[in-house]
């Protein structure tokens, strides 16, 4: 291919799906055309799988090829803030939204003249509701498309909604990491519940705010400040809170936060934000409310949040861990969790098990209800072990396992091992007492400037029909060479070259090698008659105890 230009330094990136709506086209054309034309431009940024190309080069490409070809006034408005916000996108879609919102009122000083027009142009034929979520969906997903956890991924918000399941109408929802409201609007009837959201970025809370308020949804409420350290809703107790934290953020706030009452389940570490979240949410429920928490995988087994997993799984709040499809989470391929947590409305109301969905095997866009051999319920008292794992595809691997099965194996072929030991002892008879080294011998040096010898990994080898390779080895690791072998420290490393062998016919080295090789055999099985012991007994107390087994007659 040619060489291109250089994209223009600075200027706003867009996505190969961004550039399929700018053309109204499929992104498949816009694969193809990167592949027929050579003068295309070429990726500005991003990665191999998620290209960003430069907005201004593309707009150029576009009507070079297609001249005079219309724009839509949707698509205009795009590319209008798209010149003017750069990267600060959700900045340019809340001027927009502040202009519908205050009627014939003067639109920000920010938005740019042709985005003005354009917009109100707009507004004379759809809604500004729909303007918005129109405009919504695109950032979306070139967000999504360029790899970003700036919002929540639709795969994520399909989850949530899923496994939330019916939402009265009646409910108090919140989301205390909301964003621009993705999960926050999207649970639960459009209309009805009460809808309460706090968001670090002003921004992202302004545009959330206007965007509600545009699309007809009542009872919307949100403010703007960092939910754990400056709590605007101290007071609010919700029936359901569903947040999509920050991930890996050591900066929270625990020093300022130590003797916060929120933590009721433990004071989390600075590596655990996510589960400072977590407690959050939870302080934020009423009695039988519930809490819906994205959490990435590590949070389940981590070392540091151990002893939080346990008090949470002690007092019976866990009710679901659910697994989804690696590629759930729109910035990389690695499998999130939702972890779902239930108040008690009274001490005999705490659940008894957990139900563990694991969905890893599925692609992300299948059907999210879970096979029967992807979950389990676990009681509690087999999660409060050391590790407190709390990984769904452990337990329910080992709920489907089939213990009878198993242990009959490891019986039957413990037995077999056991019954071929002894077999392979070699027979040996009294000698005269003198040891074999005492008599003539020769060092393994000079067998090997003889040629009767290679030094392999990790012991020498015949490479003579005068040598047996069994009877060299043998002798290499007898307790005479064992000797010169150890160090005064006590340390034993092989020595070939400094170890010595008997001078014997090859017919006698042969009957030693044979006795040398069989006790070679002989130490190999006996290892693992020692393995084979070891998993038979894990496995009986396990099987006897979580009732999977049972004594025989």
């Amino acid at each position: 291919m040619a060489d291109h230009p250089a994209p223009p330094v600075g200027g706003p990136l867009v996505t190969g799906s961004e550039i399929a709506r700018l053309a109204g086209v499929t992104r498949a054309a816009v694969s193809n055309w990167r592949r027929r034309y050579e003068d295309f431009p070429a990726p500005a940024g991003g990665g191999a799988n998620s290209p960003l190309f430069d907005l201004a080069a593309v707009q150029a490409w576009l009507d070079k090829q297609r001249k005079g070809q219309d724009v839509s006034a949707e698509v205009a408005l795009w590319q209008a803030l798209r010149a003017a916000y750069g990267d600060e996108m959700i900045a340019g879609l809340a001027d927009v939204a502040h202009m519908f919102a205050s009627g014939e009122g003067e639109a920000p000083k920010a938005l740019p003249t042709d985005a003005v027009r354009l917009a109100r142009q707009l507004g004379d034929s759809v809604s500004p509701g729909d303007v918005m979520s129109a405009l919504t969906e695109r950032f979306t997903d070139s967000v999504r498309r360029a790899g970003s956890d700036q919002v929540t991924s639709p795969r994520i918000v399909r989850a949530v909604r899923h496994f939330a399941g019916e939402v009265p109408a009646e409910a108090t929802l919140f989301d205390p990491a909301c964003g621009i409201g993705t999960l926050l609007l999207a649970v639960g009837p459009e209309l009805g519940p009460t809808r309460c959201g706090q968001e670090a970025d002003a921004r992202s809370a302004r545009f959330a705010q206007l965007r509600a308020d545009l699309t007809g949804r009542s009872g919307v409420d949100i403010r703007t400040g960092d939910s754990l350290r400056a709590d605007h809703w101290p007071d609010l107790k919700a029936d359901l809170v569903v947040c999509d934290p920050p991930v890996g953020a050591t900066d929270w706030g625990r020093e300022d936060l130590l003797l916060d009452s929120r933590w009721e389940l433990g004071t989390p570490s600075r590596a655990e934000g996510e589960l400072a979240w977590l407690q959050h949410a939870y302080a934020h429920t009423v009695p039988g409310g519930r809490v819906l928490m994205v959490m990435p995988a590590s949070v389940a087994y981590r070392k540091a949040g151990r002893r939080i997993r346990a008090e949470l799984v002690r007092r019976g709040l866990l009710t679901h861990i659910i697994a989804l499809p690696p590629g759930t989470a729109a910035s990389h391929a690695l499998p999130v969790h939702l972890w779902h947590l239930r108040r008690p409305q009274s001490l005999d109301d705490a659940t008894v098990k957990v139900r563990m969905v694991d969905l890893t095997a599925n692609d992300p866009d299948a059907p999210l209800e879970p096979e029967p051999d992807q979950w389990v319920d676990v009681p509690l008292i087999e999660l409060l072990d050391d590790a407190v794992d709390l990984t769904p595809g452990r337990h329910i691997e080992e709920s489907h396992r089939d213990y009878a099965t198993e242990y009959r194996a490891l019986r039957q072929e413990l037995a077999e091992q056991v019954s071929l030991l002894a077999d392979l002892l070699p027979s040996l008879t009294g000698g005269d007492g003198a040891g074999a080294l005492e008599g003539p011998s020769v060092s393994v040096a000079d067998l090997a400037r003889a040629g009767l010898v290679e030094y392999g990994d990790p012991e020498p080898v015949s490479v003579s029909d005068q040598l047996d390779t069994d009877y060299l080895q043998g002798f290499l690791r007898s307790a005479a060479n064992t000797r010169r072998s150890t160090s005064a420290s006590g340390t034993y490393r092989l020595d070939g070259k400094g170890a010595r062998i008997p001078q014997m016919d090859i017919v006698e080295q042969r009957r030693y090698g044979a006795a040398f090789r069989a006790l070679q055999e002989f130490e190999e099985r006996a290892r693992r008659v020692v393995e084979l012991s070891g998993q038979a007994s894990a496995l009986a107390r396990d099987g006897l105890g979580n009732g999977a087994l049972k004594p025989g007659d």
